[in-house]
């Protein structure tokens, strides 16, 4: 069997991605960026057009159940921008969920989880490619070991990668210890995202060496105070032998950052970072981050 990439218009071979966005959102409401969502589909269009232009061809949007995620809408604006899009299940902290959410779920993650990578989001038909969770600060709660038990419970089923939130990108080896200890997820099935946010070379080391992907996904307004320290993050992990480990993407999360509505958006990733990456780590290195690694990161054997 050959292992392939579940996008809103079906699988593909991996190599067929190009150059990929492994983490951002064309759609997202949440209560916490309550009147800041992500909920205009012409703007949704507009921005994936403009990263086609700036070179991309996929975008991966970690935008989970409840949260507005519209997989009805994203087969056609796949379709319109000639850029694949990969969808998530899932589910985010509890503060980001619509109200009743979790107690609507309660008990039957695990099922939802794999209806929606196997069968398909609702009537949309389209099904998620991978299961997005989040961990807390520093700390994994009840909601967060839940989310993820389930979330394992889905990856066993399926094949399919767990994506997971590390707030403000602590927690990498807490997320490890549970999803790859106690719940048995291979590691290289598990993307830990936001990085960049907490830039200890130690634990990104670590986290490296057990075999998990790196997503180095910001910025998506490009104010947070550790940006600048993320090439330094990348270029030391690529000097320990981790290049074949690592992932860049926007997170693009709320309409501001757009870059149709005069945000930095998804082609900063391709304008702004990648060229600077480029310069310390040369084309070759910064081109398997973009390409193969999302492949390989996202493909599964499907059953």
């Amino acid at each position: 069997m050959v292992s392939r990439v579940r996008t809103v218009l079906g699988d593909v071979h991996p190599a067929e991605l190009g150059v990929c966005d492994a983490h951002d959102h064309l759609f997202l409401s949440s209560p916490v960026f309550r009147g800041q969502e992500l909920n205009d589909a012409g703007a949704a269009r507009a921005e994936l057009a403009a990263f086609r232009a700036a070179g991309g061809s996929a975008v991966v949007q970690w935008t989970p159940y409840g949260m507005g995620r519209r997989a009805a809408d994203l087969p056609e604006l796949s379709r319109a921008t000639g850029v694949h899009v990969v969808c998530a299940t899932g589910l985010h902290q509890a503060a980001h969920c619509a109200p009743g959410t979790v107690d609507e779920l309660r008990g039957q993650l695990a099922e939802v989880f794999v209806s929606e990578l196997t069968e398909g989001i609702g009537t949309s038909g389209v099904r998620a490619g991978l299961i997005k969770v989040a961990g807390g600060f520093h700390a994994l709660d009840a909601h967060a070991r839940r989310t993820m038990t389930a979330a394992a419970e889905a990856h066993h089923a399926t094949g399919a990668p767990i994506a997971v939130h590390l707030e403000l990108g602590t927690g990498a080896l807490d997320v490890l210890d549970l999803l790859c200890g106690e719940a048995g997820v291979a590691p290289h099935r598990v993307i830990l995202g936001h990085l960049n946010r907490s830039p200890d070379p130690v634990i990104h080391r670590q986290a490296a060496a057990a075999g998990a992907y790196l997503a180095f996904d910001g910025p998506s307004r490009a104010h947070h105070a550790t940006d600048w320290r993320m090439p330094d993050a990348v270029r030391a992990l690529a000097e320990a032998g981790f290049g074949h480990r690592l992932l860049l993407g926007g997170d693009t999360v709320v309409a501001g950052a757009r870059s149709v509505d005069g945000g930095p958006g998804m082609p900063y990733l391709l304008r702004r970072v990648r060229p600077r990456l480029e310069a310390d780590l040369g084309k070759e290195l910064v081109g398997l981050v973009l390409t193969e690694n999302p492949g390989r990161a996202l493909a599964v054997d499907w059953p």
